[in-house]
Formats: structure tokens, C-alpha cells, sequence
């Protein structure tokens, strides 16, 4: 008998609770596991997007994410963790925006992790994320 798959996200009393992030999800049950690598600011045809423009990089990681997602059968709203790495020195604040935007209102943003890294290669990227997501199944 096949048991149907259950994501829980949860800010436990106790904790900070931030409307950017959750602190802890839960998958049990039969799910998928989508593994995404570090996600860069290329298209398609390996060109870098947004040179010295962390906003724009960021709307091109999304896009980026968008398709790899799609390509598991998956969307935004499965993404349960993603990490970010930032060059030093670079202003968190036009990528917050583009995700505040591209996640718009659907519920339980993903727990996230940033990172500050001295560059990235090439070190035309300013910004890359990795991400998992779960499709219940």
C-alpha cells in the first residue's frame, strides 16, 4: 500500500520567525528529491546575464531555477532549502526584491542559508544558489 508523501514547514515556538524563510521542513512519505546544483546568471547559450548587476543575475538565476525545475516535474513551491552564495561587498537587497517578487504570495518560502564568498568563477557572478525541492508523490 502506497503512503502519499507530506511536506510540513514549521517555526517552532522559540525561534525567530522571518517571512523571507522557514526554520525547519519536514518531508515523510514517498516523495521526490530534486537536488540542484549552484545555479549561475548564464542563459542558455552559456552567456553571463547582468555583468556587475546582482538584480539581474538574480532574475536569471530564477529563470535558471524555473526551467530546472520544470524539467523534474517540479515548481517553485516544492523548493523546501536553498543556499546562496554572495561575493563580499555585494548588497543583499536588489536580490531580495527579485524573490520577493518571483515567489510573489505563495506560502512557506523555502528555509534558506546565504553564504559570503571572496568570488565565484568566473568571477563575473556575483550571486549563485543551489536549491532541493520535494514533490510529494
Amino acid at each position: 500500500m502506497s503512503q502519499a508523501g507530506h511536506v510540513e514547514y514549521l517555526n517552532p515556538s522559540g525561534m525567530r520567525r522571518n517571512p523571507a524563510f522557514t526554520n525547519v521542513v519536514v518531508v515523510s512519505g514517498p516523495a521526490k528529491t530534486i537536488y540542484i546544483g549552484a545555479l549561475d546568471a548564464a542563459d542558455s547559450t552559456g552567456t553571463i546575464v547582468g555583468k556587475g548587476d546582482i538584480g539581474a543575475q538574480t532574475e536569471q538565476i530564477f529563470k535558471n531555477l524555473q526551467a530546472a525545475l520544470s524539467g523534474a516535474g517540479a515548481g517553485l513551491e516544492h523548493v523546501v532549502l536553498w543556499r546562496i552564495y554572495m561575493v563580499e561587498g555585494q548588497s543583499p537587497l536588489p536580490a531580495i526584491r527579485v524573490f520577493q517578487r518571483v515567489w510573489g504570495s505563495r506560502p512557506n518560502p523555502p528555509a534558506n542559508t546565504v553564504v559570503y564568498v571572496s568570488t565565484l568563477e568566473p568571477s563575473d557572478f556575483l550571486i549563485a544558489l543551489e536549491a532541493i525541492a520535494v514533490l510529494p508523490q
